[in-house]
């Protein structure tokens, strides 16, 4: 494998040889740029040539010059948010060139290079793209330009915490979101051990963001495994074209009137710094630091929820005695009240057994008398005279320690028909646990720096050398709640890059610092203090003897906890503090502890050529190749690597061919084959067409198809969740032959439900249990196949519309299956992610309008997102709404140097499913606000904003923390 991908990339370096020698061959375009009212020079405007990436900006004395290999004639495009576009055809001298721009915007041209991997206006694009300029993210009315992505066209996110949000298109959204991806200046932004990006906590800052875009939909066939449901790029600033000093500081405050947590009003701020310089526009380098620090939302949801059944039910604490909070943990373990007296029980006998060399026959006979035979009062329960009496049979030395034991007999021979007294309940009771408040590092921090070196060996050949790190306590909704504490993640990067090619590679170091499992932690706590082997005998001994001093079942459950209870750990108590430091410091597994060590490592090589120019543009034809590797390494907390080595590798190729027809209508065809370790290879098709039924007015149509790999964690997992209730394992064969499921098969989960139903009732039928089998295939890659049609164009200088509808068709969905091994003795549950044999289908529409009138801009979407034909036993986690809405007015300058921005956003009521807790999350909408002054004398900016201004609590997805207004003030200085 590593052979065929080596000749893939000696090839391409063959090419890119030949390309670098044409480049010899070069022109210089130079030039000034200014307004045509005032004649001031005009800083930082693009100048590139049509439908190439190749150009630069200008100067602060609005002076530009760069080299291209274009043949005269070629057109120079001139733009410059604010001004209208100029186009000139240049077709003689190329030098001394001088241009002047008159306010006013022409909406719909802006350059992209996501959807086609090659430049072309927005309007152009052959699939839906939404675009956000580095002009447009000055005026952004949200904290941050990630979290302004929700305004988008068809975006939704999920906030699991402050600096974690998982964004989505198109269904199937997720806390940790697989299915979309992320990339920053062409590097991967996943966390190669969790396979998905961890919000912006190791990214881009406000200041050196150039660009975002947003590809809706599959996109495997220019960008390989995953992004079926999307794909994110994001471009920093270079040093060449956006120079100087810059600061921003951000002050604000948050929990206003939040009555979940005892918190009060909360401190914000975010401090970020770049610094960029070129020397003789040939070497250039940048420096970009990020700091946040604020009190993070907090998961307050003390709702009562059944595991098994994965649904809410009624009660709490004082009316459930197998009460299990969403957001409480240690109360997941729960045992049967009968079970646990059955046991005791057995260990009894087995005791006397040893003490007494079996010299006693019948020994759970004659125990059986003490009930049928002593004089029982009303009550229920023999005297301590007769319980003496009736242990006759026994040694003297051991009677006082059976005595002690005698209500697990007398509890469980209660039960029985024709006794007067019911003493023991056939109830799950679960232990005490800890709030989610008490457990988690809710101090958010996060630190990120990007450092950068740039080398022009002429006009058109660069290298690049880049080093973005970042380090962050954060929190995480997976399976279970994780706080992500100290967390770190290294992105390294070498690039050679040309006018039509790159070459790359980048590693992604990921290391997991202090991060822990807060419901492994809130378990340990209470078996640290008390294990549940002592924990459960207490409790259900005292609730017989409750039942037996006449008190109901209630008091008695009450009575019996606090019983058990007694010097448990409270939290901010000393005990309780040791504890939670002394086992959120121990690893998970032998250890006994609940952090996590992860240091996985992905390494990533890739190249692309561009041959449009040795076609002289007659077709464009783009060709790439991409090779990786992943180190799983986290000493068996994670993955089942305790004893052995993991790696994982995968290789691609692409190429895409396009053509225009005339002036109307332009085709591209593309392919790519990818393949990994553990799977059969792949080809990804696709297959786009652009028709310009009027000038800036064009109809796509496209046929794409996307795949994922099983994650690293769907492949190797081997972890205990749920307070250990549960284990999770990937769904490779030799993880289902671990831990013998196919020869002692587990029953699926609806099926031990009705087991235990049966059980209750007091006629437990061992029948009603279903076994599953594997699929001997083995767990396979998930597909999708995409049909969509779309239109985007100009009504009117201020009009643009944009609309699109698709129908998706999922194959191999991956999907969950939790199923139970020995239900009829001790059930172990295993939770191990399968294909999902039926096809699953979802379609859905969106609509968008600009408006510019005057000094204001209003903008308006809607999104519908849809489900069909779910298939029966599907675990349905789409996760989307069906409608949602967004709409704004702003104004770059109402009156001079001050302007602003209102946003709203509006999304339905939804179904949320995860592997953490299901449930409905209730429509809800909000208001992002900004205002800012300009202060031209000090080239800075004054900006007082809000989201969420109303302050109306809302959740974004089951399970996680309510989002409040977040109220900030920043000053940004930048040149």
């Amino acid at each position: 494998m590593k052979k065929i991908f080596t000749k893939v990339i000696f090839m391409l370096l063959m090419l890119l040889t030949t390309g670098v020698v044409a480049h010899a061959q070069s022109i210089v375009v130079s030039g000034t740029v200014t307004d045509k009212l005032t004649k001031e020079p005009i800083p930082g405007v693009s100048v590139t040539v049509k439908g190439k990436t190749i150009g630069s900006s200008t100067d602060l004395k609005g002076q530009f010059s760069f080299s291209t290999t274009e043949k005269a004639p070629f057109t120079l495009m001139v733009s410059y948010i604010g001004f209208t576009t100029v186009e000139r055809e240049v077709s003689g001298n190329t030098a001394n060139l001088t241009f002047e721009l008159e306010s006013g915007t022409i909406l719909g041209q802006e350059v992209v290079v996501s959807a086609s991997r090659t430049p072309e206006r927005i309007l152009e694009s052959p699939v839906s793209i939404e675009r956000i300029s580095s002009a447009a993210l000055k005026e952004l009315p949200a904290p941050s330009f990630y979290d302004a992505l929700n305004n988008l066209k068809g975006v939704e996110m999920s906030t699991q915490s402050m600096t974690f949000r998982s964004v989505n298109t198109r269904g199937f959204n997720a806390n940790g979101n697989v299915r979309f991806n992320q990339y920053i200046d062409g590097m991967d932004n996943q966390a190669p051990g969790l396979n998905f990006s961890v919000g912006n906590i190791v990214g881009l800052t406000e200041l050196d963001v150039d660009n975002v875009e947003l590809l809706p939909g599959a996109a495997s066939a220019l960008y390989g495994a995953g992004g079926i449901n999307g794909t994110l790029l994001m471009t920093s600033k270079n040093p060449y074209q956006y120079q100087g000093a810059s600061f921003q500081y951000k002050t604000g405050i948050n929990h206003v009137s939040d009555d979940k947590t005892s918190q009060g009003v909360q401190e914000f701020k975010e401090l970020n710094v770049r610094l960029a310089k070129s020397w003789n526009n040939k070497f250039g380098f940048k420096t970009s630091f990020g700091f946040l620090q604020a009190k993070d939302w907090a998961a307050t949801d003390t709702r009562n929820f059944d595991r098994t059944a994965r649904q809410l039910k009624s009660g709490d604490r004082n009316s459930d005695p197998n009460y299990d909070g969403i957001n409480v943990y240690g109360d997941e373990i729960s045992q049967n009240m009968v079970n646990v007296a059955q046991s005791v029980n057995a260990a009894n006998i087995a005791g006397i057994n040893t003490a007494t060399a079996g010299a006693i026959p019948n020994i759970q006979t004659q125990l059986n008398g003490i009930f049928n035979l002593l004089s029982v009062p009303a009550n229920g329960l023999p005297t301590a005279a007769q319980q003496a009496t009736a242990l006759g049979f026994l040694p003297a030395a051991l009677r006082p320690t059976v005595q002690a034991y005698l209500p697990f007999y007398i509890g469980l021979r209660s039960m029985q028909p024709g006794q007067p007294v019911q003493l023991l309940s056939n109830q799950f009771v679960s232990r005490t646990g800890y709030n989610e408040t008490d457990l988690v590092d809710y101090d958010t921090k996060s630190l990120k720096t990007s450092t950068s070196l740039h080398y022009k060996f002429n006009n058109t050949v660069e290298a690049i050398a880049q080093a973005n790190w970042g380090t962050g306590t954060s929190v995480y909704t997976g399976t279970d709640r994780y706080s992500l504490r100290n967390f770190k993640i290294g992105q390294y990067k070498l690039e050679l890059k040309g006018q039509d090619f790159f070459l790359r590679g980048y590693t992604t170091q990921e290391r997991s610092g202090e991060a822990y499992n807060a419901t492994i932690l809130g378990t340990f706590i209470n078996e640290a203090w008390k294990p549940s082997t002592t924990w459960f005998p207490q409790y259900i001994g005292n609730y017989i003897g409750a039942r037996g001093a006449g008190q109901s079942d209630a008091a008695a459950q009450a009575f019996a906890r606090s019983q058990a209870d007694i010097g448990r750990l409270i939290p901010g108590s000393a005990g309780y503090e040791t504890a939670k430091s002394t086992i959120a410091s121990k690893t998970i597994g032998p250890a006994n502890g609940a952090k996590f060590n992860d240091k996985t490592n992905l390494y990533h090589y890739e190249g692309m050529y561009n041959f449009s120019n040795a076609f002289n543009n007659v077709v464009e034809l783009i060709v790439g190749a991409s090779y990786r590797d992943y180190f799983l390494h986290s000493d068996g907390t994670i993955f089942d690597d305790a004893n052995r080595d993991i790696v994982i590798n995968e290789y691609g190729a692409y190429a895409q061919l396009g053509k225009k027809f005339g002036d109307k209508f332009k085709m591209t065809v593309a392919g790519r084959y990818d393949k990994s370790k553990n799977f059969e290879g792949r080809l990804t098709p696709r297959i786009t067409g652009v028709w310009t039924v009027a000038p800036n007015n064009n109809i796509r149509a496209s046929f794409q198809t996307g795949y994922r790999n099983p994650t690293t964690q769907d492949q190797y997992i081997d972890l205990a969740v749920g307070g250990g209730s549960t284990r999770l394992i990937g769904g490779l064969p030799e993880s289902i032959n671990k831990y013998n499921l196919n020869t002692n098969k587990g029953v699926t989960s609806a099926s031990y439900k009705a087991f235990l139903a049966s059980a209750a009732a007091g006629a437990p039928n061992p029948a009603l249990l279903q076994q599953y089998t594997f699929d001997a295939g083995g767990l396979r890659p998930e597909s999708v196949k995409s049909f969509e049609v779309g239109y985007k164009g100009l009504a009117t200088r201020s009009l643009l519309i944009d609309a699109y509808a698709y129908y998706n068709i999922y194959e191999d969905f991956i999907g969950g299956v939790e199923l139970y091994q020995n239900p009829t003795t001790a059930a172990v549950k295993f939770s191990v992610p399968v294909n999902i044999a039926t096809k699953v289908k979802s379609y859905g529409a969106a609509f968008g309008l600009d408006y510019q009138v005057g000094k204001f801009n209003f903008n308006g979407n809607t999104s519908y997102n849809k489900l069909s034909d779910i298939p029966a036993g599907f675990d349905n986690n789409f996760n989307t709404p069906e409608w949602r809405f967004n709409a704004g007015v702003g104004s770059k300058e109402i009156v001079k140097n001050f302007g602003f921005n209102v946003q709203y956003r509006w999304q339905d009521e939804f179904y949320w499913n995860s592997t953490f807790a299901t449930g409905t999350v209730p429509a809800y909408s909000t208001f992002d606000a900004q205002v800012n002054l300009k202060i031209p004398s000090v080239k800075s900016v004054v900006k007082l904003g809000g989201s969420n201004v109303l302050n109306k609590y809302y959740s974004t997805s089951f399970g996680n923390p309510e989002v409040g207004a977040l109220y900030y003030l920043s000053f940004t200085f930048n040149p």
